[in-house]
This record gives structure tokens, C-alpha cells and sequence, in this order.
């Protein structure tokens, strides 16, 4: 614990202070904040009633396309021969693709009832430019009998010899695409569609780019100029560039067919949409966007928020801090609790890489380097520099982030505040729940009591969704 927190958490007078509770995996601690704390929620939306009667209507009466039964009888080729490649998304999406009410099993048998050979149909994980898919973590969002029983790849965006040139957008970019999928006769994509803090919405076009593409075909894409766009943000596709070159990618590949979900705040199924790339798309964001908004009159001081199910690592955390950004003022201070659980709790070499270097050089500094014609694009160099978006409104000590699974000497590397600075070195704690307690609670009482505050009660809100909800300044 660093000197200046020791009297602070001793001397704190917490009385008066309610409970909230915030989401911790599949679970959720229990943390005490100020009684004034306002709590920022999405509004409520109802689950469907029946999924599974849902996702089976919504493929048989598809949006803006004929059915699946009559695209495939329209290939011109014998359905013994015909190929199906099915995308899918890999762990850091939340997508119900397994079970009875889940996606993947109605749609195998919708496919599978036209005569289509399963030795014909893949199924191909679009990682983009994430790390593989373990054996345990395929079961866990595909089900076992799928696993078991289907031909499923993870994409390799490094793997230039599972890739072809596929096209070329109006802006010159070569799309190298997923081999596999690029020569299947159908070619079916699926996914969530939640708000996006770069390219607006996820879903719809991002199944295919980044999804299937190579690190090349990415570069204008996840570029500086790109990102820096302030249409490059939640909720904005038109004018947004991220939106449109994706959507340009896919839709020069040529997609046949599209089944996105919607979910609430619990990560229940509100809605299914399938049918055609644009049109069903479209009717997914529109309704996410009425769900995810959050007026809110006036900034924060200090906002308190958590990585949800995404934030998976470090990598995958900075939704959650970009999203927060429209809470709280300039200089006033994030604290932030993740559940970093995946087997690369930061995330890939190369994001450590560019990690350390952002906090040696600063959010302006990283991206000037970034910027200069003598850089060479680089894997993961995208999200250092998302982060450097909320780092330039609070200040480098204004976003404490707090992650029981990273190791306390690993944050040499991490910019910004940490849990382990609110914590004794020699505590001892028997899960990584208790310490996440432990670290946020004590975050929460010295931003409290933070020195740029000069004395005076800070305001204070709490995200209940985290990297879900979109508050919206000015509502």
C-alpha cells in the first residue's frame, strides 16, 4: 500500500454509506459508497419470453432476404457438394449460441434439413486478432455436442497461408480474408450487436472485418487517423470510418445471410434479427441503441464503474473506461474493478509491448509515434491508444484500475493507478474476490478523499452495466 493512502483508508469516516453491488464475473462483490452516490442504469428490457420459438421464426421469416432453404436451392450445385461456413464469435463476447435456446443448434438443422452434408459445413471462430480458442472455452460458449460433432477453426490473422485476396475497398485496402470462408458457396455470419466505443455498433459487418481479415487488411481500420475521428465512437455509424470500411469489406466479400442477437443488462436474450447483411443489422442496432442509452445532466467527479463479462483482460477492459468518459469530468477520477480471468490476463506480447511504451510516452507521445510514416504497423497497437482517451480527461493518476488476477510486479507495465497501490504488499487473501474487494472499496474511499478535490465533497456516480451502458452527456 503506497504511504499516502495509509491514513486516508484508517481515518475514513464511512458512515452513512449504502451498499452497491458490482458485477465480478458470473458474480458480483458487494462494495459501500456514499449515500449520494447516483446509480447510472440502462433502462429495463423485458427477455423474450421464448427463445427458442424466436430464434426459429426469426430464421424462417428473415429481414430484407430469402430464407436459407432458398438461398442454398439457388447456388446452382448440388446440395451433396454445396458448402455452409457458419461465423461465430469467440470468448469475449457473451453471444447464446449453445442449449435449446440457443443459436447455433436450430440453425445447423435449418441447414442440414436442405440435404447440406455436415462434412461440408464449418464452422470458423472469428478471433480477428485475438488469441486462439482453448478446448474448454469452445464447450463453454458452443456446447458440447456441437463441439463433438461439427468442424470448427479458429481464424489465425497471422497465418498468411489460411488467407486469400479476396477484393479491394474504394479506400485501397487489400482485404486478405479467411480462406475457408471466402470459398464456401454460403457464407452465414452471426454475432451480438452491443454498442461499440470505434466502429458504433458490434455485429452485422465486424463479423467478417475484423473478424476473418488478416493484421494488414486491419491497418486503416484500427489506424490513428481513423481513431481519432471523433465519429469513431459509440452508437455513431453514419460518417463513422471504422463502420463504413467494415461494411464495404463485407459487403464486397458477399455475405448470404445474418443472424444477430440483442441482450439486457443480465445478458438475457431481447431480440433476434436475421436475414441480410445491412437491413437486419440495422434493426439489431436500432433496437440496442434504445436500451444502452443514459442521459446524464452533468459530469462526475469521480465514477465508478467494472470491465463486465468483456473485460476479460487488460486488453479487453478499455470499453469499459471509454465508455465511462461522458460521466465524468475533466481531471476527475475513474475507478474501475475487472475480472481479468483469461489465461493472458494483460493480453498478447505485443500489447504489453505498446502498453509500456504508451505509459512511458503519454497518450499524445504513443500517438505520435504511431503516427510517424517510419512506424510499422503493429498488432493490438489500437487499444494503448483507445486508452489514451480517458487517460487525457482525467490525468494518468485520475483512472484506477483494479485486477486481483494481474500480479502486482506486472503492473510496471499498466499506466495509471492499481489496485495493489490500496492494499498491503503482505495481504493475504484467500480468492481473488476477497482481494477485488478489498482493492476497490479502498480505491473508492481515497478517490473520495483524492487531493485534486482540495477538501470538497465530490459528486459521484456508479455504472451498474460498466462497458454496456452508454451514458450520454447533456441528457
Amino acid at each position: 500500500m503506497k504511504k499516502e493512502f495509509v491514513e486516508i483508508i484508517r481515518g475514513a469516516d464511512t458512515r452513512g454509506w449504502k451498499k452497491i453491488k458490482v458485477d465480478f464475473g458470473d458474480d458480483f462483490v458487494d462494495i459501500e459508497v456514499p449515500g449520494d452516490c447516483e446509480i447510472l442504469s440502462m433502462p429495463s428490457m423485458p427477455c423474450l419470453v421464448d427463445s427458442a420459438a424466436e430464434i426459429t421464426q426469426a430464421l424462417n421469416q428473415p429481414t430484407g432476404s430469402p430464407t436459407i432453404s432458398e438461398i442454398i436451392h439457388s447456388k446452382g450445385k448440388s446440395v451433396d457438394d454445396l458448402t455452409v461456413c457458419i461465423t461465430v464469435s469467440d470468448i469475449t463476447r457473451p453471444a447464446p449460441y449453445k442449449g435449446e435456446n440457443g443459436l447455433l443448434p436450430p440453425l445447423l438443422a435449418l441447414i442440414e434439413q436442405t440435404g447440406v452434408k455436415r462434412k461440408n459445413l464449418v464452422i470458423v471462430i472469428g478471433n480477428g486478432m485475438h488469441r486462439h480458442s482453448t478446448l474448454e472455452e469452445r464447450i463453454y460458449m458452443y456446447g458440447r455436442e456441437v463441439v463433438d460433432n461439427y468442424r470448427i477453426v479458429d481464424h489465425d490473422c497471422e497465418d498468411d497461408n489460411s488467407m486469400v485476396l479476396a477484393a479491394q475497398t474504394k479506400r485501397g485496402t487489400q482485404v486478405h480474408l479467411n480462406k475457408i470462408f471466402y470459398e464456401s458457396d454460403v457464407k452465414i455470419i452471426t454475432g451480438l450487436v452491443e454498442s461499440h466505443f470505434m466502429a458504433g455498433a458490434s455485429g452485422g459487418r465486424k463479423a467478417v472485418c475484423p473478424a476473418l481479415v488478416n493484421t494488414k487488411t486491419i491497418q486503416f481500420f484500427h489506424s490513428v487517423h481513423v481513431l481519432e475521428d471523433p465519429r469513431a465512437t459509440n452508437l455513431v455509424l453514419e460518417g463513422n470510418p471504422c463502420h463504413e470500411e467494415a461494411l464495404e469489406v463485407a459487403q464486397t466479400v458477399g455475405i448470404d445471410f445474418l443472424v444477430n442477437v440483442t441482450l439486457n443488462k443480465r445478458l438475457c436474450l431481447t431480440g433476434v434479427f436475421a436475414g441480410a447483411l445491412e437491413e437486419a443489422h440495422r434493426a439489431a442496432y436500432e433496437a440496442m441503441k434504445k436500451s444502452v442509452m443514459i442521459p446524464v445532466a452533468q459530469p462526475f467527479d469521480i465514477v465508478l464503474t467494472h470491465a463486465g463479462y468483456v473485460g476479460r483482460n487488460h486488453y479487453q477492459a478499455v470499453k469499459a473506461a471509454v465508455n465511462a468518459m461522458p460521466a465524468v469530468r475533466e481531471q476527475g477520477v475513474i475507478v474501475m474493478l475487472a475480472n481479468n480471468i483469461d489465461v493472458e490476463p494483460i493480453g498478447s506480447q505485443e500489447y504489453k509491448t505498446l502498453l509500456h511504451l504508451f505509459k512511458i510516452q503519454g497518450p499524445d507521445g504513443y500517438n505520435n509515434i504511431l503516427a510517424h510514416p517510419d512506424w510499422i504497423f503493429t498488432k493490438d497497437q489500437w487499444e494503448p491508444e483507445m486508452w489514451g482517451k480517458p487517460f487525457r480527461k482525467v490525468g494518468m493518476d485520475g483512472l484506477i484500475y483494479c485486477s486481483p488476477q494481474i500480479p502486482q510486479e506486472d503492473f510496471d507495465i499498466i499506466p495509471g493507478p492499481n489496485g495493489y497501490d490500496f492494499i498491503g504488499s503482505d495481504a493475504d487473501f484467500a480468492t481473488d474476490k476477497q482481494k477485488a474487494v478489498a482493492m476497490f472499496q479502498n480505491a473508492v474511499i481515497c478517490a473520495v478523499n483524492h487531493p485534486r478535490f482540495a477538501g470538497k465533497k465530490p459528486t459521484l456516480a456508479f455504472i451498474e452495466e460498466g462497458p454496456y451502458a452508454v451514458p450520454m452527456a447533456g441528457g
